[in-house]
């Protein structure tokens, strides 16, 4: 479907500017992805003819947008085409493009990026960080959900919300370290706090089979597990440094079907409560048919009354994200009759490591944030698990690709990047050594210098060992 007015008047919220863009740009890069089976299909039906090389390269071209190994075409008339390889290698191609032009040409930039320091140390806050599960229906929960700058928020996915405690303390150190030395966001006397946020998730259309699959679709678990981590994660910043003012905390649940939020406003106290929310599609419905006004001072006062008690700054943040909401609810309803047509896993590949800024789509690929396989053996267990309903199921591999970014400026930062990827991909095929004898799991190696700001760099592929290393 596309952004073509299906519903008659949108919400008087909406930035249907900004949904018309957001759109042409996930539906653009999702039928790359898509096209690659129909184009497989069609060189199967064709590897049998005689000038069958030059024709599958003239359709790759044509309709994929790159070419493919030679190796595995130049055998097709002795032996049965390699599709299992043929398609890693095209998921590995488009994702290579696709990131490429993510990097180089902006194309989520956000216009309220300059702004947004500013907007969040209003709220009394000078860092946003954010952890979602890593199933593949919140990798748009920044750019897309809650319509954030993705450059200006910290994103770590991790199965079923529950990130790890050990690398949140590091970061809020390095953070307030920034402040001391550099001032940066702000300086250090500046009363601001750090806000750590957990996106559990739940289904509206299935919830008994489309929920968190960690958490077993046991919503009350999803919510309470998110809760306890937070918890815990401000209980060792205060049994650390002593200072847990430093700290702000705020839930927020998603529907995967619709993409509407619900946020658990805290109290005075900062206390969250499983119960205590506000649903973006209660207020979406209210005030569909009022006036832009109407709708915002609906908004606060739904936030006033569920935490009457909350932070002046703390309730506008929360109000924020409500009505920057009501557009993903818009885009949800105009591009896909309300709700997503895959209410369930849709993924097209894994990644692994540390990275994938680029990825801010839903359903394009599962996310296990990882140092090594063995630290995070429930959230590539669970990948796994998806890709074999989705691909293995069907005589598709698991593409999966192991990245790591680094600090060009740091010393050795790079080789200890490529060591990383290199651990990890023997690791997974230590683990998953069945598929990898059988051809079902292919791995693609990258790194990337963030502080360049520049394009991934390829190191290895199981595909095709022979790759051009990059740019």
């Amino acid at each position: 479907m596309g952004y073509n007015g299906s519903v008659a008047s949108g919400h008087p919220l909406t930035n249907d500017r900004e949904n018309m863009r957001l759109f042409a740009y996930e539906d653009r890069i999702k039928k790359g992805f898509d096209g690659i089976v129909p184009v497989l299909k069609k060189l199967s039906a064709l590897q049998h003819e005689r000038d069958f090389d030059a024709q599958a390269q003239r359709i790759a071209r044509d309709q994929l947008g790159f070419e493919l190994p030679e190796d595995i075409l130049a055998n097709a008339w002795v032996e049965q085409l390699d599709m299992r390889r043929l398609f890693a290698w095209c998921v590995f191609q488009t994702y290579r493009r696709y990131s490429d032009e993510f990097y180089t040409q902006a194309p989520l930039a956000h216009s309220g990026e300059s702004d947004f320091d500013e907007f969040i140390q209003s709220c009394g806050f000078h860092t946003v960080d954010i952890s979602p599960c890593a199933d593949g229906r919140l990798a748009h929960v920044i750019r897309y959900v809650l319509r954030l700058p993705h450059k200006m928020v910290r994103r770590k996915s991790y199965a079923g919300s529950m990130f790890d405690i050990d690398n949140s303390v590091e970061k809020w150190v390095e953070t307030e370290m920034l402040r001391f030395r550099e001032g940066k966001p702000n300086t250090a006397d500046m009363p601001t706090r750090y806000l750590k946020a957990v996106v559990y998730h739940f289904s509206s259309v299935d919830p008994q089979h489309q929920g968190c699959a960690f958490h077993g679709s046991d919503d009350d678990k999803a919510v309470a597990g998110g809760l306890e981590r937070l918890n815990t994660f401000k209980t060792a910043i205060e049994n650390s440094f002593c200072c847990g003012a430093s700290i702000d905390l705020l839930l927020i649940g998603l529907d995967t079907d619709t993409d509407a939020i619900r946020v658990h406003v805290p109290d005075g106290e900062g206390l969250i409560r499983t119960d205590r929310f506000v649903d973006a599609m209660d207020v979406y419905k209210v005030t569909q048919y009022g006036s832009y006004p109407e709708g915002k001072e609906f908004i606060a006062n739904q936030v006033r009354s569920c935490s009457p008690e909350a932070p002046e700054g703390t309730a506008r943040f929360a109000a924020y994200l409500l009505e920057n909401n009501l557009s993903q609810i818009d885009y949800v309803r105009r591009n896909f009759g309300g709700a997503y047509p895959d209410t369930g896993h849709a993924e097209r590949f894994i990644g692994a490591g540390v990275g994938f800024e680029e990825i801010q789509l839903r359903n394009l690929m599962y996310f296990a944030y990882l140092q090594t396989v063995e630290e995070a053996v429930a959230d590539t267990d669970v990948g796994i698990k998806i890709f074999t309903g989705l691909n293995v199921s069907k005589g598709l591999p698991v593409p999966v690709v192991v990245r790591f970014d680094y600090h060009g400026q740091v010393p050795g930062a790079r080789e200890r990047a490529q060591e990383h990827c290199q651990r990890v991909a023997r690791a997974l095929n230590e683990r998953y050594a069945q598929l990898a004898k059988q051809g079902m799991l292919h791995i693609l190696q990258v790194v990337r210098d963030c502080n360049a700001n520049a394009p991934i760099e390829v190191l290895a592929c199981s595909v095709n060992p022979v790759v051009d290393g990059g740019h």
